[in-house]
């Protein structure tokens, strides 16, 4: 079978080399697509085709995409958790010397200069002053969120001899794993603010984390403490961060989303979200979320989705059944009422659920009717089935 591939921006080459040119077909313009490869193109008001059977998104964040409609269609969004950690982490750490230092006023400083070498000297003499920082070991840090990025960075700055308070209620198995034991646990996200003299963020956007930082919790903030934002910019809410900023309350706040409000104020240092901008992070998204794309249209196993649940499965028997459902009581029973009436053994079986959705695998000893698969797809709560 070949399946067709819609690219929304340009993507990776070392990704696509992931994609046989005898099974795929890739263009930025192509009919009837069975899956979307995108980075941030937004696919909010994009008309979704009836053919799509998967979204894939080079890189963390989802916000482009419209993951509740997909959703409803039965379609999975995949994403590359972990694969830009490297690159973030790097520009946190970048972040916090640029912080310390003082380096980005300091460099203003010196290119305001004139004069000859002499002249350049002494104004370079009596300015240092006023551009002195200090170091980071001893120091707090307090990351807040601790999945693939919040874990890298806490643990390198332990290594820069800093202090870690770690605060992530939500934190998982794997990850708790990958984290130095040396990072001491918040009681709360109010507690590690109190605690801390910088502070990372490294959660995601969503109903519950916008504008998370406000003037009551920058309130809570040491005096001349750092405020460092790699994950989105709503997670601050900027009118409070402002008059943190204007009281003293904060000495600086390094972010990669400049905005009107803040780009020019003397202690922001605004990049222009450069937190996976680098050959090797976009090579390991687009490898990472190709892999699982590919994986999921030839098996129908879903590894990293942000809306379905991972469910692997090795293949046994001539056919796979597919189902993706709203994880109300009995869909397997109808589902395989349905096999049984078509007469199909059923050789091996998956089910898994995420909140509101199941997705069930189902290995066949032969192929399964077309009268039979139409039966299940007609199922009430049943949003998407595939035989593969």
């Amino acid at each position: 079978m070949r399946f067709k591939i819609l690219t929304l921006n340009n993507i990776s080459v070392a990704g696509l080399q992931h994609l046989p040119r005898e099974y795929y077909e890739v263009a930025s313009e192509i009919q009837h697509p069975d899956a979307i490869l995108l980075r941030s193109y937004d696919l909010h008001d994009f008309q979704i085709p009836v053919s799509l059977r998967a979204v894939a998104r080079a890189g963390v964040g989802v916000n482009n995409v419209p993951v509740e409609t997909l959703t409803e269609h039965g379609i999975p969004v995949f994403n590359a958790p972990g694969a830009n950690a490297n690159a973030v982490k790097e520009l946190v750490v970048a972040g916090m010397l640029l912080a310390a230092r003082n380096i980005c006023p300091a460099w203003a400083y010196v290119r305001n200069l004139a004069g000859d070498s002499e002249q350049l000297e002494q104004a370079v003499e009596q300015g240092k002053k006023q551009f002195v920082g200090y170091e980071l070991p001893r120091r707090v840090l307090g990351v807040i969120g601790l999945g693939a990025i919040g874990v890298e960075v806490a643990n390198v700055a332990l290594n820069l001899g800093m202090r870690v308070i770690g605060y992530d209620p939500g934190m998982t198995v794997e990850r708790a794993w990958q984290l130095s034991s040396s990072v001491e646990q918040a009681n709360s996200l109010d507690d590690l603010l109190l605690r801390s003299d910088m502070v990372s963020l490294h959660v995601p956007l969503n109903q519950h984390t916008r504008k998370l930082i406000d003037s009551e919790r920058l309130a809570l903030l040491r005096k001349g403490s750092v405020l460092l934002n790699f994950s989105r910019a709503s997670i601050v809410d900027e009118d409070d961060l402002l008059e943190a900023l204007n009281q003293g309350l904060l000495s600086s706040y390094i972010c990669d989303f400049p905005s009107p409000l803040l780009k020019d104020h003397p202690q922001v240092v605004a990049l222009p979200h450069l937190g996976a901008s680098t050959m090797e992070a976009e090579d390991n998204c687009a490898v990472m979320v190709i892999e699982n794309m590919r994986e999921y249209l030839e098996s129908g196993n879903i590894r990293h989705s942000v809306n379905f649940p991972d469910s692997v499965m090795p293949k046994a028997g001539n056919c796979r059944l597919t189902v993706a459902n709203r994880n109300v009581p009995n869909m397997l029973g109808q589902i395989s009422t349905c096999l049984a009436k078509g007469g199909l053994n059923i050789l091996d079986m998956l089910n898994q659920s995420r909140g509101e959705v199941a997705y069930t695998v189902v290995d066949l000893d032969q192929m399964v009717p077309d009268e039979t698969y139409q039966e299940i797809a007609s199922i009430e709560g049943v949003l998407a089935a595939r035989v593969i």
